[in-house]
């Protein structure tokens, strides 16, 4: 199978880009890329001299790239992790979020009809229904959106859908709770507060820190695509979560327990604007489907912690910025 990953150079994609290598040794894995800020060929050192895996610096916003790609690589599935994902950066520069998640989108939708492939995967967000104080997100609840990151990532799944139902186009469409693991852009929560600690730096909490969200170990989103892949039935929407919903505040905790450090070092900070409360997905249809979780939540944290200690090659140079020079 030949597998088009764009944002291959992202924390989620350069971990399924790795385990799908490993696992299916006869697969070719086309990497396409822009290389912002967020894209870190680092993430893929040790698998750059396989040779079923090929990287290619370009944009999804570009037309003649994406087709370029995929008629020269004879692609059969693209799967699509590019995407601005950073709420704060959006709010200042929707511009950038609107280029990659709807019009590269939109180019990568083409390049299926075009090209007749076999499967499209649009990795998406719980964040396009916008905040439930109670109960679950189903696949078919209604799209409300809160911030420019989240509007356009549901821009997006509206063209899957259209797609999928005027052409009859193989697509899937997921949607994910938040992420964490290796690899993560330490501007994320989860990263920052580690690598921050690590550097012996206060970390920013937003408020009082009651904010919930539910976590996936990245390994265990790794493997529910993977799933999809091979048994996911096209034209469907799928929920990926575990039901492990946390605090911002007892995240923070944990993470200051494994460190062996107090609550002073905790900076609370002025709210984000239109910081959605909480965010919690149904997943019982991919359940059905045979797909769960198997990583546990404080033990995953655990080795995600020690990966960041471990490991400040990775993350020193991205938080001073100098691996951009």
């Amino acid at each position: 199978m030949k597998i088009l990953i764009t944002g291959g150079a992202g924390f989620a994609a350069s971990n399924f880009i790795r385990q799908i290598l490993i696992k299916y040794p006869n697969y070719r894995i086309i990497n396409l890329d822009k290389l912002t800020y967020a894209g870190n060929l680092n993430n893929l050192k040790d698998i750059e001299v396989n040779t079923n895996y090929k990287f290619i610096k370009g944009d999804i916003a570009d037309k003649h790239t994406v087709d370029k790609v995929v008629r020269n690589e004879q692609i059969e599935v693209i799967i699509n992790y590019a995407a601005e994902t950073h709420v704060d950066r959006s709010i200042l520069d929707p511009d950038a979020f609107i280029r990659t998640d709807v019009i590269g989108t939109y180019n990568l939708l083409e390049a299926v009809k075009e090209f007749k492939l076999n499967k499209y995967i649009q990795i998406s967000t719980d964040e396009v229904f916008g905040s439930i104080k109670e109960g679950k997100f189903k696949e078919d609840s209604p799209f409300e959106p809160n911030s420019p990151y989240s509007a356009s990532k549901a821009s997006g799944d509206l063209l899957c859908r259209s797609y999928n139902k005027t052409y009859d186009l193989p697509i899937i469409v997921t949607h994910s709770v938040n992420f964490y693991g290796p690899y993560q852009y330490p501007e994320k929560l989860i990263p920052l507060f580690i690598t921050n600690l690590v550097e012996d730096k206060k970390v920013p909490l937003y408020g009082n820190g009651q904010n919930v969200r539910e976590w996936i170990y990245v390994l265990d989103h790794c493997n529910a695509i993977d799933f999809l892949l091979h048994k996911g039935e096209v034209g469907e929407v799928y929920n990926i979560g575990t039901g492990v919903e946390k605090k911002n505040i007892d995240i923070t905790k944990l993470i200051l327990s494994e460190l062996g450090l107090g609550e002073d070092m905790i900076e609370p900070v002025k709210d984000r604007a239109g910081h959605d409360f909480r965010y919690a997905v149904d997943h019982t249809k991919l359940k059905k489907l045979g797909w769960q979780a198997q990583y546990n939540f404080d033990d995953a944290m655990r080795e995600t912690i020690r990966w960041y200690q471990k490991n400040d090659w990775w993350w020193k140079p991205i938080k001073s910025g100098k691996y951009l020079e």
